[in-house]
């Protein structure tokens, strides 16, 4: 394959067969080579080929001053999160995971620790996303010598439920989880339960509360048409539901300056009635 740019020593960018850009990385592979030569396909251990031209773009500035075995790392975790989750991931992901193991990995050489305050609400939320984080730090522990804490598996879960959102718009996954944690305990103490975290309620509860979470914290409100009769019904059928959501709303309101839609109080509703009276009954 022919070289098209060096980015260092350990990293080239090709062109494939149909003219597509390709990163390739290995030990060595630029020593002493220009563009427009031959790189061997022995050589190479890593190619990684990003569909967007931003995250493209970007993948090779980040890639250039991050060690090699940082890189791969990085890569592990986001092609174990791929078979493990079974879902698409955007390919920001290669930006934003593997920058954030190579600073994690510099601040635990330095003795630099940062707390994540939602730690236990993302195990909550994240289940799937924080057991690879917890396998995240094994790797890194076994590969990079380096004890990270419990708080970065968190921060892994994190990007990586990031990066399953829309692609091409980074999220502010740390305030969304904020927003969710603060919904569920409004719920929680209203109506003075537990939730069971297995229930396939509370997983659609929850999954509701993500997407509630983003378009609050874009400015989007939910409506989805006409359904003023059927919020009144709803009302008056799950009349403690609906006070519950009334209390989110007016929190929501006074916290983040955002009006809930009809539409988001009836669903919000409804998934509080199923959740609560799931643990109820």
């Amino acid at each position: 394959m022919e070289i098209y740019k060096i980015l260092n020593n350990n990293v080239a960018v090709v062109l494939d067969e149909s003219g597509q850009e390709k990163i390739v990385m290995g030990k060595g592979i630029c020593f002493k080579k220009k563009a427009g030569q031959e790189i061997e396909q022995d050589t190479v251990d890593k190619t990684f080929f990003l569909s967007g031209q931003e995250a493209n773009n970007k993948f090779q500035v980040l890639i250039q001053d991050i060690p090699m075995e940082h890189i791969v790392i990085g890569e592990e975790i986001i092609s174990q999160a791929r078979l493990q989750l079974g879902k698409k991931l955007n390919d920001m992901v290669y930006i934003s995971l593997i920058d954030h193991v190579h600073t994690s990995i510099v601040r635990f050489h330095e003795g630099v620790t940062v707390k994540n305050v939602l730690l236990w609400d993302i195990r909550r939320f994240y289940k799937e996303e924080f057991q690879i984080g917890l396998w995240a730090l094994e790797r890194i522990k076994e590969k990079c010598k380096a004890g990270l804490p419990i708080d970065e598996a968190g921060f892994i879960a994190l990007h990586l439920a990031n990066a399953q959102m829309d692609e091409g718009v980074m999220h502010n996954m740390y305030e969304i989880t904020r927003i969710m944690q603060e919904v569920v305990n409004i719920v929680k103490y209203y109506f003075n339960v537990e939730f069971n975290e297995d229930d396939v309620y509370y997983y659609r509860f929850i999954t509701h509360l993500k997407f509630f979470a983003k378009r609050l914290v874009e400015h989007n409100t939910y409506d989805g048409g006409d359904n003023d009769d059927l919020l009144d019904v709803i009302k008056d059928k799950y009349k403690n539901a609906y006070k519950c959501v009334e209390k989110i709303t007016e929190f929501i309101a006074k916290k983040y300056d955002y009006t809930l839609s009809k539409e988001e109080q009836l669903y919000l509703t409804i998934h509080i009635e199923r959740v609560v009276n799931k643990i109820k009954n």
